[in-house]
């Protein structure tokens, strides 16, 4: 049969690249009237394939990638150096992050900068889900010390002004979780390890500064944010919060400059019927989505 001898025309599949298939050429066969086609197809195949076995030979060439420094790692029409403390803050309390690890490849974090205001043995970052005393018993004997504070808030957690004047033993260690507010929970409450230190919270009406991400409400802070006022609070002195601060405000205005928007929280959407998306159908979502219109703290 004519189909038959014209198969046996086209090349081994042996010989045929993985990518090239039949199937189409099958396809073409029975379009044509009157049984086979001509025989020039198996030969623009052979030359197609041919073609194609040259196109992988062909160098590849690297995206070139904007100049950086190599004090801030950021690019270099957008240096942040400038807004960065000429000398590391001199301070005495430990700061321990606890980074979820979606957050390590995030382009616009803010533990980056935090680092580079701080002493390096004041700094600590732990990049984790999940943290034992077997897997770092480092961490584990700083929760364990009687100085160690770790802040997230809830009902139990002191107001952390309020909790200092009382203690008996001044905190020298604070430990913050890094995330997103669902991450940090899930850090939070499946680890015991970070329910062994006290649990602080701050009471502050000051608004986030950090405008290129959205948060739930007007008084969540950035990871970066919380540490400045944690740290005011803990060296009494305000000054560290205006220059933990300066950083986060170029980054912001750098990004706005260049096409980035402002987020609005979450709260602030549902208040005034701006909300871009449905509400939810699930019953935990939608009593968050109230408690956020209500002004209630979640």
């Amino acid at each position: 049969m004519e189909p038959q001898s014209e198969a046996r025309a086209l090349p081994d599949a042996a010989a045929r690249p993985p990518e090239v298939s039949t199937t189409r050429t099958r396809g073409v066969e029975e379009r044509w009237e009157g049984g086979a086609p001509p025989a020039a197809p198996a030969g623009d195949l052979a030359a197609d394939c041919a073609s194609a076995d040259g196109l992988w030979a062909l160098p590849v060439e690297p995206a070139a990638r904007r100049p950086e420094c190599g004090c801030c790692s950021r690019p270099q029409k957008v240096c942040l150096c400038p807004f960065l403390p000429v000398h590391p803050l001199r301070i005495s309390t430990h700061l321990y992050i606890i980074q979820h690890p979606a957050e390590e490849n995030k382009v616009l974090r803010t533990v980056p900068l935090l680092e580079a205001c701080l002493p390096q043995d004041k700094c600590k970052i732990k990049i984790g889900r999940r943290f034992s005393e077997e897997r770092d018993i480092e961490l584990s004997t700083v929760c364990r010390k009687s100085g160690t504070l770790i802040l997230y808030p809830g009902a139990e957690a002191a107001n952390l002004e309020e909790f200092i004047l009382d203690s008996p033993v001044y905190p020298s260690t604070i430990i913050i979780i890094d995330g997103t507010w669902s991450q940090a929970k899930d850090i939070f409450y499946k680890n015991s390890l970070f329910r062994l230190p006290k649990q602080v919270q701050l009471k502050t009406n000051i608004s986030s500064q950090y405008v290129i991400r959205m948060q739930p409400t007007n008084r969540c802070l950035s990871t970066l944010e919380c540490a400045a006022v944690a740290l005011s609070i803990l060296e009494k002195n305000n000054s560290i919060q205006e220059t933990l601060l300066r950083p986060l405000q170029a980054l912001c205005s750098f990004q706005l400059q260049h096409g980035a928007q402002i987020r609005l929280s979450k709260e602030y959407l549902l208040k005034n019927g701006l909300y871009p998306k449905p509400m939810p159908k699930n019953k935990r979502k939608l009593r968050k989505m109230e408690l956020l219109m209500n002004s209630v703290k979640i």
